[in-house]
């Protein structure tokens, strides 16, 4: 396979990862962990959320642009740190005994490993960026965070929130732009915000300099750049769908999981089709293709697996 195809390949499987990874645990998260309770039909609720993303971005864009950045980078490790434990916390208290006792001590276990794996993969991340150890910990928080908001939405917010997120990703990379000046800002702390997809295996993300620069230059550069929000956000559907769409039974599958396959389909196809952008050295916008494919890939395996025309949503004022 000519090099220059493999990210891609390795993308559309990061994709697939993240989204079946999410699939797979949101079933062990508590109810607490819906972000709008109950309420997840309301399609006023992402519009909530997407507010929050661009007053977030604002904010460290203006901190980026004022300061050295170190503040950033502490303040984003400082979130890596309490995602891992929040979405590993509640599926290790599914598998491991709750306390060991120690004598009169009772010492609860998944919460401490929880603890521990969240110091322990935050730090590495901080003294150690490989482009393996960013990967990796990118994989856990887009599972777990895809997860948690897929749970959260119904599928009729969902498809607001993916229709203004692609609409936004659109102006705020060929308009504005100033999302390109924020991942610019971000990859030089070498966070899992961007996940690192390499040419050659001894590719070294950590003693990469000037990466930036080769991307402003459309220089020839042994790695591709991928969004952890672009792996993310087509998963809030599937995620939804798993969780959200009546269960029952079609030709020996559970339906809600075929619809789960049509929108990993879809998902994936919008990588392809990004990434012969993405190849020729320009920054893109991922959520246009990427929300799309997932959206057509749910409503037309939902279609053949439920005939009928709702789109499983639920019209809540």
């Amino acid at each position: 396979m000519d090099r220059e195809y493999v990210p891609v390949v390795a993308i559309a499987c990061l994709m697939v990862i993240v989204q079946i990874g999410a699939v797979a645990i949101v079933n062990l998260y508590p109810q607490e962990y819906q972000a709008f309770g109950e309420d997840v039909d309301d399609p006023t609720n992402p519009l909530i959320y997407v507010a929050f993303i661009i007053i977030f971005t604002g904010i460290m864009l203006a901190v980026m642009k004022y300061t050295k950045g170190d503040f950033i980078q502490y303040a984003i490790l400082g979130v890596v740190g309490l995602t891992i434990f929040y979405v590993t916390y509640p599926v290790l208290f599914h598998f491991i005994p709750y306390f060991l006792k120690l004598g009169g001590f009772s010492l609860d276990i998944p919460l401490t490993i929880s603890i521990l794996l969240a110091i322990s993969l935050t730090y590495t991340l901080y003294k150690f960026p490989e482009w393996y150890v960013v990967d990796s910990i990118g994989i856990v928080m887009g599972a777990g965070i895809a997860g948690i908001f897929g749970m959260s939405f119904g599928i009729l917010p969902v498809f607001v929130l993916l229709i203004v997120l692609a609409i936004y990703d659109f102006i705020s990379v060929y308009k504005t732009k100033h999302m390109i000046s924020l991942a610019s800002g971000v990859m030089k702390m070498k966070l899992p915000v961007v996940l690192v997809i390499p040419k050659k295996l001894s590719y070294s993300f950590y003693k990469e300099e000037g990466i930036v620069q080769k991307i402003d230059k459309r220089e020839k550069r042994d790695a591709v750049f991928i969004g952890l929000g672009d792996l993310i956000i087509p998963g809030i559907l599937a995620v939804s769908a798993s969780y959200h769409l009546p269960g029952m039974i079609v030709a020996g599958f559970y339906a809600p999981l075929l619809v789960v396959f049509g929108c990993i389909v879809g998902s994936v196809i919008g990588v392809l089709v990004l990434m012969r952008f993405v190849l020729k050295g320009n920054p893109q916008a991922g959520l246009p293709l990427l929300n799309t494919g997932a959206i057509l890939g749910y409503v037309v395996s939902y279609l053949i697996v439920y005939q009928e025309l709702t789109l499983g949503m639920s019209f809540v004022w």
